[in-house]
């Protein structure tokens, strides 16, 4: 089965049973994103970057046994709406349409605790 044909949590137990490491799933969302993108605009910023730096820093925890959550490893979008530190937030308006949180909604916060990339 694909990656992208998971489920969160069939994506999230093959990572737990290391069939999937975190930077496969994530890198195989990206390329989905690079791919579709052009046709369907759903993303208004896409974090390559911040991404694959979290999904790395994911994956050592999972390694050490610190993140075991239902979540761990899985790569989420966040809707344009949820505050994210130091990341573009529009809420797809043109007034927004420079504004970067220096905070995270507590939505995000809890993806993050939870492992999620």
């Amino acid at each position: 089965m694909s990656i992208l044909d998971m489920t969160a949590v069939e994506l999230a137990a093959a990572i737990r049973n290391k069939e999937v490491t975190v930077m496969e799933a994530t890198e195989a969302v990206l390329a989905q994103i690079e791919k579709s993108e052009s046709k369907y605009h759903c993303y208004v910023t896409v974090d390559k970057e911040g991404a694959l730096k979290q999904a790395a820093e994911v994956q050592g925890k999972i390694d050490a046994g610190e993140l075991t959550g239902p979540l761990a490893g899985v790569p989420v979008a966040i809707k344009d709406n949820m505050c994210t530190e130091g990341l573009l937030t529009t809420c797809s308006s043109k007034i927004l349409y420079n504004f970067i949180p220096t905070f995270s909604s507590e939505a995000v916060l809890n993806l993050q605790k939870a492992g999620a990339v």
